[in-house]
């Protein structure tokens, strides 16, 4: 299975640092946040990764270069001059995909069990299966019984996107930034540019399976801010 790493980011919540730095160089303990996420996939037997980039794109290039691609394929989907968030990054690199793929943001570190989570999203043979867990979260994703995404929930602003008028049993779990996807799902995609791929999501969920599994109770901390950097510090060595 290939993988595709969400490095295009600006970081603006890991200021000062990504004011000359992109967040995927981010060290924690000394090693970069995208040498991890490299190490991570390649533990699970990914060997060819798509890193995509746009902040500081040059710095990420060399720092790959350098370190010989960590024994891996590594290609780059260069976003520049624009930044194109999750969605259009997706559609720019999708020549690269041509069976099921994993996609995770670059700042995202984790103990999911990765071969769990793909074994589950074959058997349901999801267009998209979604890693959620039970955390904190001011924005949640919306689960019926039998773990289908039926909708959104923003907890600030009571916002919300449903699928579904029987709203009782729904649970509310939070996303992890990693998708396990079908190439299939491209032709469901009209948007074009710079979009968020939950617009996408939102729209599927109608008409098609995305599956959500739950992985709460294990270690997931988004490293966007520096006081994330020094609780990442703590678990990860």
């Amino acid at each position: 299975m290939k993988a595709m790493l969400f490095a295009a980011g600006l970081g603006t919540r890991l200021k000062p640092f990504t004011e000359n730095h992109p967040k995927a160089l981010a060290p924690v303990n000394g090693k970069p946040l995208l040498q991890r996420n490299i190490e991570y996939l390649k533990s699970y037997g990914i060997t060819e990764i798509v890193v995509n980039v746009f902040h500081f794109a040059d710095q990420i290039i060399d720092f790959l270069q350098e370190n010989n691609n960590f024994g891996i394929t590594i290609h780059i989907s260069d976003e520049r001059p624009e930044v194109l968030e999750t969605g259009g990054g997706l559609v720019n690199a999708q020549h690269f995909f041509d069976d099921d793929f994993l996609v995770m943001n670059v700042d995202i570190l984790t103990d999911l069990n990765l071969s769990h989570f793909i074994k589950a999203h074959q058997e349901e043979n999801a267009i998209v299966s979604l890693a959620v867990s039970d955390r904190n979260s001011s924005r949640k994703l919306l689960f019926d019984e039998k773990n289908q995404l039926k909708g959104w929930r923003n907890l600030s602003s009571n916002e919300e996107i449903l699928a579904t008028d029987n709203t009782e049993n729904l649970k509310e779990l939070a996303f992890s930034g990693i998708h396990l996807i079908q190439p299939k799902l491209f032709e469901s995609i009209h948007f074009q540019g710079k979009f968020s791929i939950m617009k996408v999501y939102m729209e599927l969920m109608k008409v098609d399976t995305i599956l959500g599994f739950d992985h709460s109770g294990g270690v997931l901390i988004d490293v966007g801010r520096p006081s994330s950097v020094l609780e990442a510090e703590e678990i990860f060595k």
